[in-house]
């Protein structure tokens, strides 16, 4: 079996960016509808074959613990008995062609390989988490079961190329979270104390709860602006960015003393 990190040109401690990075300049290098040359197609295979391992964290951790043999055997196994086959199986590569459309969002940059095929639609529903961070979904399609991997970053909208068919995205929404492209929208609540001496308060996204500091003089649906927190971007790398709307809450009742301090600004 090849060196996948080799074949992507990473080190073995690649960051899935990098990974994504390496992939998107080489398939885009040996791509056949771009690439003429006698062995483009199958490096072109390779390419695939290796960033379908290395971006997907279990296959990764399985090669990078050095179970080939394992895989292989259970590939041998599947290809035997079907009914063994699971949503992470190792069965078949996926068609590279299909990695590469789904890498670019739902179609080649240069090609349309398909043209003049009738193409078929199907829906999936996902939740917010699973379009922001990506997911293995195991759908029926023609009656036989089929894992698609859904990239990170995908949008109700989205359209991945399965075949011969389009496999065309809707997101249910999220209570706390608003999404626009690859940024988040969210809000935060702080009393009317913290708006004005200022706080550190600890706030929701996407992926941990993280702590930002409110200045001291804070008004009221001031929006903090998080960079890199929002969702992947489906076509190139990196991240947008989070946008919390800060609401001031205002007590609807206070003491005399209190009254007496406001009375002095």
């Amino acid at each position: 079996m090849k060196n996948y990190y080799e074949v992507l040109g990473v080190l073995k401690n690649a960051t899935d960016d990098e990974i994504k990075k390496a992939y998107r300049k080489s398939a885009l290098k040996y791509h056949p509808d771009r690439n003429k040359a006698k062995d483009a197609t199958e490096k072109f295979k390779e390419i695939s074959h290796a960033y379908e391992i290395l971006s997907d964290t279990k296959k990764r951790q399985a090669y990078d613990q050095g179970e080939n043999d394992a895989v292989n055997e259970k590939r041998s196994q599947q290809r035997q008995d079907p009914q063994r086959q699971s949503p992470f199986s190792y069965s078949d590569f996926t068609d590279p062609n299909d990695i590469f459309e789904q890498f670019f969002g739902g179609g080649s940059p240069f090609s349309n390989r398909q043209s003049g095929q009738t193409r078929q639609t199907y829906t999936l529903t996902l939740d917010f988490d699973e379009a922001v961070h990506g997911i293995e979904k195991t759908v029926i399609i023609d009656g036989k079961q089929k894992n698609i991997k859904i990239p990170a970053g995908v949008d109700s909208g989205t359209k991945i190329r399965y075949g011969n068919y389009d496999i065309v995205m809707e997101v249910t929404p999220n209570p706390l979270f608003r999404r626009k492209d690859a940024d988040i929208f969210t809000e935060e609540k702080i009393t009317f104390k913290q708006a004005v001496l200022g706080d550190t308060i600890t706030i929701r996204t996407i992926d941990n709860p993280i702590k930002i500091k409110v200045p001291a003089g804070t008004q009221p649906e001031t929006t903090i602006r998080l960079s890199g927190r929002g969702a992947p971007r489906l076509k190139g790398s990196g991240k947008g960015d989070m946008y919390v709307k800060i609401i001031v809450t205002i007590p609807q009742k206070i003491t005399k003393e209190q009254e007496e301090i406001l009375n002095k600004f």
